[in-house]
């Protein structure tokens, strides 16, 4: 069931994050630039989307992911891994990129950058231990759970 998110230009050109298909899970932000922007190789870039938005309350957040196409063919992802848009920015949604490509990545303005999703939150209420309920994976690590 859909939720209800306010969104505002702050920039005259700004899209509308929109979902490409019935299917998709996560809209395309696109880029909201004046002239193309050039990110070359192994260089960081932020990009704007022109985009505020305001989410319904503290129990969602809006979570940025590369777009897949961008990393598997230009090597370009975004440069914290993930955003996370909390439910009190009100800032312009701007998208971190990093080209780990061998060529220049060129950003033009309505350019798809990345995918936005709007989960719900569960905050955790921590509390302290001495020991942990034991598992059968216990305090294993990397690879502990086999090579496949």
């Amino acid at each position: 069931m859909p939720i209800s998110v306010t969104i505002k230009r702050v920039r005259p050109q700004a899209q509308a994050p929109a979902y490409a298909t019935d299917g998709a899970a996560a809209m395309d932000l696109r880029a909201c630039l004046a002239e193309p922007l050039t990110v070359p190789p192994g260089g960081r870039a932020a990009v704007p989307t022109g985009l505020a938005m305001a989410l319904p309350s503290r129990d969602y957040v809006a979570l940025v992911f590369s777009r897949s196409g961008h990393g598997f063919k230009q090597g370009v992802a975004l440069a914290n891994s993930v955003g996370v848009i909390d439910a009190d920015y009100r800032g312009e949604i701007s998208v971190g990129l990093i080209n780990r490509g061998d060529e220049p990545f060129v950003v033009r303005d309505g350019d798809r950058i990345a995918q936005l999703a709007v989960l719900p939150v569960c905050r955790a209420a921590l509390s302290w231990a001495e020991e942990l309920p034991v598992t059968e994976r216990g305090s294993g690590g990397f690879g502990s759970t086999g090579d496949r």
